[in-house]
């Protein structure tokens, strides 16, 4: 029995993949397709896959061509499935041609022609409307975004607008041919989307805003600084049927989503305990605004493992400040769970080594700093010759990611926040409001140790 295999993406799977397939099948007795994963696709930096795995999968199986589908999820992944599915003819779309020819000393390679005048790419774009963003914010998270936007298929920037002429200045000097707005009514006027990269304190101004003028909105962390404005604004979202979508870039990035899958599989059996940390020394610190302290620049970020794993059971938090007036220097907090304990350290002008170590059963994950960028992170038990090592490197500085579930979400009309979203942003805002709370009562005098009981 000669056997055949074949590899792709198959999104919108479409006249051309099914001709191919066909001619595929003719060059054997039995043909395997592999179906490549999200995160192999994201690692790829393939950013404008619209289907999910399953629905991919499904939509091959219906085609009834397919003998075995299996799934690729790695480089390098072809040629230890020739080998041992004991392949005689790997195939592939004639643009790929001499792509593969490494893959002759394993087995016979052949050049499909594809068939001209369709592709994926051209159904993506017929498919969805195009997504406008404008951009509200400060220069340096809205100069990586300018860049990274780029990377994203079915979205486009309508112009920015900033309340800072020195920015504006800046920016143009960047880019040049980006239009700027002199009032965010009127960018809003020319967009279907907006991405708010503002101070912490005005991020419900211009989500308000955004929602009236019914855009879908992309908010940096923390999108809220208390429990009734996310409460009230994620239900005026849900209500509108638009996107409202927090910018946690490491939420998205391959190599923590592996890990959460990982996590929930059993790797290390239950989990008792995360320990996480963040800090930065910047160029310049600004004490007197407090919304660039410790806590509103790196919660969400310490919250993100804690709540993708525990979900909503905090009982009790507890919280030591070192503090410069009301500006958080550095935070340390301990959060008691109903099934195990988190503890976190944010520093803000003090510097920590900012990894994290996941404690399990039988066994723990150790991801090196900076964690929350990691492309890399370790599964280790008692003896260490044991332990396995991930790597899922991610492209450009990220944000990519983040703007393509952003996009996916509005073509798919997915409106709602997952449960963890929801939670993740309560736990946050419970932060915020502990910390403001007691520095009001004046428990710590500024400085020592506060707690209190959650919700």
């Amino acid at each position: 029995m000669k056997k055949v295999i074949t590899y792709g993406t198959y999104d919108l799977l479409h006249e051309g993949h099914i001709r191919l397939l066909k001619r595929a099948k003719k060059l054997g007795d039995y043909l395997i397709v592999g179906v490549t994963s999200d995160l192999f696709d994201k690692n790829r930096g393939k950013m404008n896959v619209r289907q999910s795995l399953s629905e991919r999968i499904i939509a091959i199986k219906e085609t009834g061509l397919a003998d075995q589908i299996i799934v690729e999820e790695y480089e390098g992944q072809k040629i230890s499935d020739i080998i041992d599915l004991n392949i005689d003819i790997f195939t592939v779309g004639s643009d790929w041609i001499g792509k593969f020819d490494y893959l002759k000393n394993y087995c016979e390679v052949v050049y499909l022609d594809r068939t001209e005048g369709v592709s994926s790419t051209a159904l993506r774009n017929s498919a969805f409307s195009e997504i406008v963003l404008g951009i509200v914010g400060v220069e340096v998270p809205v100069e990586r975004m300018i860049e990274e936007i780029k990377y994203v298929s079915g979205i486009r920037l309508s112009g920015i607008y900033l309340n800072d002429k020195n920015k504006v200045d800046k920016i143009k000097k960047i880019n040049s041919n980006l239009l700027i707005f002199s009032s965010a009514e009127e960018l809003l006027k020319q967009s279907n989307a907006v991405y708010i990269a503002v101070a912490r304190d005005e991020n419900k101004k211009y989500i308000d805003m955004a929602l009236e003028y019914n855009c879908h909105v992309l908010c940096e962390s923390p999108m809220f600084l208390n429990s009734t404005d996310t409460e009230i604004l994620m239900e005026r979202a849900e209500n509108k049927k638009l996107v409202l979508m927090e910018a946690l870039k490491t939420r998205y990035f391959p190599a923590f989503q592996h890990m959460i899958l990982l996590l929930r599989s059993g790797i290390i059996g239950t989990i008792l305990d995360i320990d996480v940390s963040c800090s930065q020394f910047p160029d310049s610190l600004d004490i007197n605004n407090k919304y660039f302290g410790s806590i509103y620049d790196f919660g969400s970020y310490a919250a993100l493992p804690i709540n993708s794993i525990f979900g909503k059971e905090t009982v009790e938090i507890h919280l030591r400040g070192e503090f410069l007036d009301e500006f958080c220097r550095f935070l340390k907090g301990e959060l008691l769970l109903t099934t195990g304990t988190a503890t976190f350290k944010l520093g803000k002008g003090i510097k920590t080594e900012g990894n994290m170590i996941i404690t399990g059963t039988e066994g723990y994950i150790y991801v090196p700093a900076p964690w929350w960028k990691t492309d890399y992170f370790e599964v280790r038990t008692e003896d260490l010759r044991n332990t396995k090592k991930y790597f899922y490197k991610f492209e450009g500085e990220g944000l990519r990611y983040e703007v393509n579930e952003f996009v996916k979400r509005i073509n798919t009309r997915n409106y709602l926040m997952s449960a963890e979203e929801k939670n993740g942003l309560w736990l946050v805002s419970k932060l915020i409001e502990t910390l403001e709370h007691d520095i009001i009562k004046d428990k710590l005098n500024r400085k020592g140790y506060m707690g209190s009981k959650s919700e």
